[in-house]
């Protein structure tokens, strides 16, 4: 048994555009990315549109099973730009202005020589209580409240406030993963690969096809969070191949002898 330390997080994705398509999310791989390097496991995506009763519904669901709650879209100047609403109902909370967003943005469209105008303004709204989580790239907050961190949808936004939010957070033991090339494809494996799985608990092994010119063959990967565990696992794997081959090569040396 290993000591282990899980800490587990979602992501609501928020936006009409991206249940559309007129957007492709580049948002849920980089948080991805960044999570796993700092040990804390992405368990559960959601993307939802601008309809705050289906933010509300998802944003309850997974802030009371998870340890951390990612969002992204929906904190703009725009009349659908809904996401501080909504959060503020998920918690019972008003929504209402937040006095430093405020001196912060209004300092900024000065400097810009830009009106701050009543749109504008609406980038200061966040539930009452809510932290700041600072945005370098344009000025306007995303903010956090309980374990819910909600940052803006724009990439560059959103990857800046991200850096900014890792640091702060309870972190677990990182998920170790060994990569291992099967010159065969899943219907050869699959037995054998059910088998390990179940010798080695302690890991997760998926396997993933490929095709390349008229051959299948397989991309096997090893996860856990212990060296050792992950290195027998990957161990038998690689027997598992080497088994098959020479099953193979019996097999072709007996249908060319006949």
């Amino acid at each position: 048994m290993t000591n282990e330390t899980i800490v587990t997080a979602a992501m609501l994705a928020i936006g009409d555009e991206l249940l559309s398509g007129r957007t492709k999310d580049k948002n849920i791989g980089h948080l991805a990315d960044m999570l796993t390097l700092s040990g804390i496991d992405l368990k559960e995506v959601r993307i939802v549109g601008d309809e705050e009763n289906a933010i509300v519904e998802a944003l309850n669901a997974l802030r009371t099973k998870y340890d951390y709650i990612f969002t992204s879209g929906g904190i703009g100047p725009t009349h659908d730009d809904i996401t501080a609403d909504a959060v503020s109902a998920a918690f019972g909370v008003p929504c209402e202005y937040d006095a430093d967003a405020m001196n912060l943005l209004g300092e900024m469209y000065a400097r810009r020589g830009l009106e701050f105008t009543e749109a504008r303004k609406r980038m200061a709204r966040m539930p009452k209580g809510a932290r700041h989580i600072p945005n370098p790239v344009s000025t306007a907050p995303g903010f956090v409240i309980g374990n819910v961190h909600v940052m803006a949808g724009v990439p560059q936004v959103f990857q800046a406030m991200v850096d900014a939010v890792i640091p702060t957070l309870r972190t677990g033991t990182r998920v170790l993963s060994l990569g291992i090339s099967c010159p065969y494809g899943e219907g050869d494996i699959g037995t054998p690969l059910a088998a390990i799985q179940k010798a080695h608990p302690e890991t997760s092994i998926g396997s993933y096809p490929r095709y390349i010119g008229q051959a299948f063959s397989t991309e096997i990967v090893v996860r856990g969070r212990s060296q050792d565990a992950v290195d027998a696992a990957g161990d038998d794997v690689r027997a598992m191949i080497e088994s098959i081959r020479q099953s193979k090569e019996v097999a072709e040396n007996r249908s060319a002898e006949a």
